[in-house]
């Protein structure tokens, strides 16, 4: 009878002397540098009057809401910046980005490639930004525009989202310049 009794004692004890207080279970399980929002496979699109101008995918984001919110584009990422009739116009690759939204800036690094279609050129770098406020791209960094007339190389550059014109800020390099036909 003993034995039955203690059991009973130590279950009663055991049953009603855990407390689970809220304020405590925050303080253990919180972690002020994880993210709020986590989303694998990322897809956003942005419009203007109805049609898409922006497409950005990620295969893994993490957003953060504070101090400013922003969202981490991990493990790849690709946008493609389409024309007014909805034609991809470029295309922007790189293993890593950031969004801040209160900027208006996406940052990429790592592997950054900038290909225009029409063209066939290609912009590689380790860092670019695009400013979503007026659609330019801009790097500080070292810079590679291969294009099938030869390739330029140089640091910094603006050029467009389009990428159809561009300016390198510190051109280096050899440079062929073809003539122009005379008309008659």
């Amino acid at each position: 009878m003993k034995f039955s009794t203690f059991c009973i004692a130590v279950l009663f004890f055991a049953l009603f002397s855990c407390e689970n207080d809220p304020t405590t279970i925050a303080k253990v399980t919180y972690n002020p540098k994880s993210p709020d929002e986590t989303i694998y496979d990322l897809k956003m699109v942005y419009s203007d009057s109805g049609y898409a101008r922006v497409e950005l995918m990620a295969a893994y984001s993490e957003t953060m809401q504070k101090p400013e919110k922003i969202t981490k584009l991990l493990d790849s990422l690709r946008v493609n910046f389409f024309s007014e009739k909805g034609e991809i116009l470029s295309t922007l690759t790189a293993l890593y980005g950031e969004i801040n939204y209160a900027k208006g800036l996406l940052m990429v690094k790592d592997s950054v490639r900038l290909y225009n279609y029409k063209k066939k050129q290609t912009l590689e770098t380790e860092v670019l930004y695009w400013n979503q406020k007026d659609s330019s791209i801009f790097t500080p960094a070292q810079v590679i525009v291969k294009e099938p007339d030869g390739v330029f190389y140089g640091e910094g550059l603006k050029t467009k989202q389009d990428f159809s014109r561009y300016e390198i800020l510190k051109p280096r390099g050899k440079i062929k310049i073809k003539k122009e036909e005379e008309i008659n």
